[in-house]
């Protein structure tokens, strides 16, 4: 018999702009049937952008977030057999247009201390540098050096001010309630 796996650290960003006050909260509630849910950041609104990193006009919003988990699984598992999945089952639809509008997408961003380069699985992810994912990441987790680099996330230049994001207080605090519902001793905030 081998013995139990360990239970990891995980940050899954999330994002949406299709929906997403909708999709978020069904993202979280799917997704705590599957692992443990440590915490839940502040949802921030931010511009689409394209591939040049303008913004796009012709979509709309997304509404981004990062949600702190245990796995005992490992980082492959979890984004091929957890999170495609979710994201499946909300109606994502994937296409060549990476930048395209989305109902969910939820993306491994940090797993434990592990360093992966594959070809579709990268972690630290790329996106951990741009502002949506690196504001809601170091709110949950602001003394995190990156496994790769050894640096502290909180020098990484995007994650000081959220330039062009807002809070959004109603699917703030939707993914607040749903978490604390299931989860009776998380700080109520």
């Amino acid at each position: 018999m081998s013995p139990p796996a360990r239970e990891v650290a995980a940050y899954v960003a999330v994002g949406s702009n299709v929906e997403p006050r909708q999709h978020i909260p069904a993202a979280l509630d799917i997704l705590r049937r599957r692992v443990s849910i440590s915490a839940v950041s502040t949802v921030y609104r931010s511009q689409a952008v394209g591939p040049d990193g303008r913004p796009r006009t012709d979509h709309p919003d997304f509404l981004n977030a990062v949600f702190e988990l245990r796995a005992d699984c490992g980082a492959r598992e979890l984004k091929f057999g957890i999170l495609r999945p979710i994201e499946q089952a909300l109606g994502r639809v994937r296409t060549a247009d990476r930048y395209a509008p989305r109902t969910i997408d939820l993306d491994v961003v940090l797993y434990g201390e592990e360093v992966i380069d594959e070809p579709l699985l990268r972690v630290p992810a790329p996106d951990l540098a741009r502002p949506f994912v690196a504001v809601p990441l170091l709110e949950l987790a602001p003394n995190l050096v990156l496994p790769d680099t050894g640096e502290p996330l909180s020098c990484l230049g995007s994650a000081g001010a959220p330039a062009g994001m807002t809070p959004d207080g109603p699917c703030t605090r939707a993914l607040k309630e749903l978490y604390e519902r299931w989860t009776p001793n998380a700080s109520r905030s």
